[in-house]
């Protein structure tokens, strides 16, 4: 019943960041997942894989997580470094690489 409290990572499809800004608690799963031999589905018993809490702070999540008596585990933040891109370098002259269509 160990719970993990992560900063969920940016949709890699947008550049938005509306999704990254709680901190989640979901528990991880205890029971492996099954997968159905008709229909191909995967499937389990384990109900706590369903719960998914969100607060606005990391510390929200761990005092949420201390006040129930839940054992928890928390990863690191992975925030973002933006690199810095100029669109002026693909044609300065000093370029490494000549410029193509």
């Amino acid at each position: 019943m160990l719970a993990r409290i992560f900063k969920p990572a940016q949709n890699a499809m947008q550049s938005g960041k509306a999704a990254t800004t709680r901190w989640v608690l979901e528990y991880e799963p205890e029971i492996p997942l099954k997968v159905d031999p008709l229909m191909g589905y995967t499937s389990s018993a384990d109900m706590r894989q369903q719960v998914h809490l969100e607060f606005e702070t990391k510390t929200e999540a761990i005092a949420y997580a201390e006040r129930n008596g839940i054992p928890y585990r928390v990863l690191p933040d992975n925030e973002r470094t933006p690199k810095k891109v100029s669109y002026s370098d693909n044609f300065r002259f000093g370029r490494p690489q000549p410029w193509t269509h």
